[in-house]
């Protein structure tokens, strides 16, 4: 797959496409099902496949007082797409300026002058152009005119899956990681880099990588002790992990801290992905360290039982 970022940058007009347009927060199972809907089109039409996005989220540009927290950093939905199979991913940047254009603006001058759009596969409820005023008829009209067709993906076929960004967000803010990585088809993930801390749980025998994640657009899951795995120099790491603030040692900062088992070594600035693949427990404060302690060899016990089976 190769990522361009900007219509403008798309300049290979040796070829005619097939698209679909949305954020795709979450890349769920929802998703899944236009993307694969998408690439078997392509092929089976000698057309190459092209994901159509936009960063920043519409939402962060045209609500300036939202507090939208997404499933994926950029950097996450642009790998996990990668892994489907498509030919290109356009990021487009998100602007007011951008908005405002017109819904002949934006058929026309991008998926038609552009992007060379021949077939447009895209969800039964899908708007666009300025104040999302036009709908699938109206895309369906403009395919008539200007020479591309519209495949909707109907409802009924969408609402089988039942899922969405919003039950995702939800499910993983109530700390219920089975539930948002069933509808999501693969373990939630956080990514970032790993920075000295207190060093406070190498003091407790437990010593631990500590997260920092650059995008606080990020949705980071309810606090507490998470079972997780994380892969770098071609193994698999298990280990627990706590969201929080460290209560018991009077922790003022939210902090997220992975303790690896099975590894000791250095990871100081080393850009990691964490999957999560169980809670444990919510965050405790604990009335001595010795307590914390115990606490965290029962947790260590856990995590491996769930691991093992």
């Amino acid at each position: 797959m190769e990522t361009i970022q900007g219509i403008s940058q798309f300049t290979d007009t040796s070829f005619n496409t097939a698209v679909t347009i949305g954020t795709f927060d979450g890349v769920h199972i929802g998703h899944g099902k236009i993307l694969e809907r998408l690439i078997n089109n392509a092929k089976n039409a000698g057309l190459k496949s092209v994901v159509l996005t936009f960063f920043p989220h519409p939402r962060m540009v045209l609500q300036k007082d939202t507090d939208i927290k997404l499933l994926n950093t950029l950097e996450e939905k642009t790998k996990i797409l990668e892994a489907m199979g498509l030919d290109y991913l356009i990021v487009h940047p998100f602007t007011k300026e951008f908005s405002r254009l017109s819904a002949t603006e934006f058929v026309r001058d991008i998926l038609v002058n552009s992007i060379k759009t021949k077939k447009i596969i895209i969800g039964y409820d899908h708007r666009f152009g300025r104040n999302r005023n036009a709908n699938i008829q109206d895309l369906i009209s403009f395919g008539n005119a200007l020479d591309f067709e519209v495949e909707e993906i109907p409802a009924q076929e969408i609402n089988d899956v039942s899922v969405s960004s919003t039950k995702i967000r939800n499910a993983l803010q109530e700390g219920d990681i089975v539930t948002a990585n069933n509808y999501l088809s693969y373990p939630y993930m956080l990514t970032g880099t790993v920075k000295k801390g207190k060093g406070l749980g190498k003091q407790f025998g437990f010593p631990t990588a500590n997260l920092d994640i650059a995008e606080k657009y990020k949705l980071i899951p309810k606090n507490g002790v998470y079972v997780v795995k994380s892969h770098w120099d071609d193994k698999d790491y298990f280990g627990m992990m706590n969201i929080g603030y460290n209560p018991t040692v009077s922790g003022k900062k939210k902090s997220i801290e992975i303790n690896f088992f099975e590894f000791d070594g250095n990871l100081y600035d080393k850009k990691i992905q964490v999957d999560l693949l169980h809670r444990i427990r919510d965050e405790h404060k604990f009335d001595s360290v010795q307590e914390l302690q115990e606490q965290l060899k029962k947790d260590r016990q856990t995590s491996l039982d769930l691991i093992s089976s």
